[in-house]
C-alpha cells in the first residue's frame, strides 16, 4: 500500500520540492495543498478537505507555508491543522509548536524560562512615553522588530531619541506593538542552526558587512562546526517550543556571551544548503520521521 504525505506549500517552490524529495526517498508519495484553500466541516462528518479530498487519508503532513492574513484567516488555518492532528494525522510542525514559534516575544519568553540567555527586550502595545523610557533603559541603541515576520524584513536599528519618537508614532498609526531589543555588538555575524528530530543536523555562520546578518539581505553563509555550547542551546530551544524541526538563530556578543534570538517553525535553508555537503531536506524528513 502506498504511503501518502501532504506538504502544505506551493508545488515547485524550492523548499517544498526538497521536502518532497526527502519523502520520496522514504517511500512516500507526496502531494501539495494550499492551506488557504482547505475546507473544514462538522456535523454528518468531521473532516478537513482540499480540492474535495479528505486530508485524513495521509499519513503525515509537513507545514511549509502558512501565509499571512487577517486574524480570522490565521486562526482558521491553525484550527484546521489542530483538527487534522486531532484526527490522528501526524502534523510537522505541530500547530501547538507553530503557534509558539510564530510569536517572537513568546518564543523568547520560553527560551528564558528554559534558562537560555536572550537579549534585553521590551514589548508594549501603546504609550510612546513608556516606550521612550524603555529606549533609554536599553542604552539608546535598540533594534525594533515586528512581532511576526522573518528574513529581516521590517527590522530597524535606532540610536537617536528623535528618530525613535518618529518610529513610535508610525508604529501606533499602523496598529503595531513596540518590540524593542537592546542592540548587542556582534561583529556583524551570527549563527543559524537547523535542528530535526532532536539533533543538530546543519549549521552556518552568517557574516555581513553591516549589523543585519540575514542571508536574504546579503550576508555570506560560512560552514560552522557546532561547539558544545551552541549544540546544547539549540537543542534546549527546540525542546522548549516542542518543535520536530526548526531553525534557531543565535548570536555571540563581542564579549563572548551566547544569545538565542529566534526560533523558526518554517525555516529557510537555501543559504545553509550552499555550505552543507548533503541534502538538508532529506535530513529533515529523516530526523522528523525517525531513521
Amino acid at each position: 500500500m502506498t504511503r501518502k504525505a501532504i506538504i502544505f506549500g506551493t508545488e515547485g517552490a524550492w523548499h517544498c520540492e526538497r521536502l518532497a524529495q526527502g519523502l520520496k526517498k522514504r517511500g512516500f508519495e507526496p502531494g501539495f495543498a494550499n492551506i488557504q484553500n482547505v475546507c473544514a466541516q462538522l456535523g454528518k462528518e468531521m473532516a478537513v478537505t482540499f480540492a474535495g479530498e479528505s486530508l485524513s487519508q495521509f499519513e503525515v503532513a509537513f507545514v511549509r507555508e502558512v501565509p499571512g492574513g487577517s486574524l480570522e484567516q490565521i486562526i482558521f488555518r491553525m484550527d484546521a491543522l489542530h483538527q487534522l492532528e486531532n484526527s490522528g494525522l501526524r502534523v510537522i510542525n505541530s500547530p501547538y509548536a507553530i503557534e509558539k514559534m510564530v510569536d517572537k516575544y513568546y518564543t523568547l519568553s520560553l527560551m528564558q524560562l528554559a534558562g537560555l540567555r536572550v537579549p534585553e527586550t521590551c514589548v508594549m502595545e501603546d504609550g510612546a512615553a513608556v516606550a521612550m523610557e524603555a529606549f533609554v533603559e536599553l542604552g539608546c541603541d535598540v533594534v525594533i522588530k515586528p512581532l511576526f515576520g522573518s528574513r529581516g524584513v521590517g527590522i530597524v536599528r535606532v540610536t537617536e531619541a528623535d528618530t525613535f519618537g518618529r518610529v513610535c508614532r508610525a508604529l501606533k498609526l499602523g496598529g503595531y506593538v513596540y518590540y524593542l531589543q537592546k542592540f548587542i555588538p556582534h561583529g556583524n555575524r551570527d549563527l543559524r542552526v537547523l535542528v530535526a528530530g532532536g539533533e543538530c543536523i546543519a549549521a552556518m555562520e552568517r557574516v555581513a558587512d553591516g549589523w543585519k546578518t540575514n542571508v536574504s539581505v546579503g550576508a555570506k553563509p560560512i560552514a560552522y562546526a557546532i561547539d558544545e555550547e551552541v549544540r546544547t542551546a539549540s537543542l534546549q530551544s527546540a525542546r522548549a517550543v516542542g518543535a520536530d524541526y526548526c531553525g534557531i538563530d543565535l548570536m555571540r556578543s563581542e564579549a563572548g556571551e551566547l544569545f538565542v534570538l529566534e526560533v523558526n517553525s518554517m525555516p529557510g535553508w537555501e543559504g545553509l544548503q550552499e555550505v552543507t555537503p548533503f541534502e538538508i531536506g532529506e535530513k529533515i524528513v529523516d530526523g522528523c520521521l525517525g531513521r
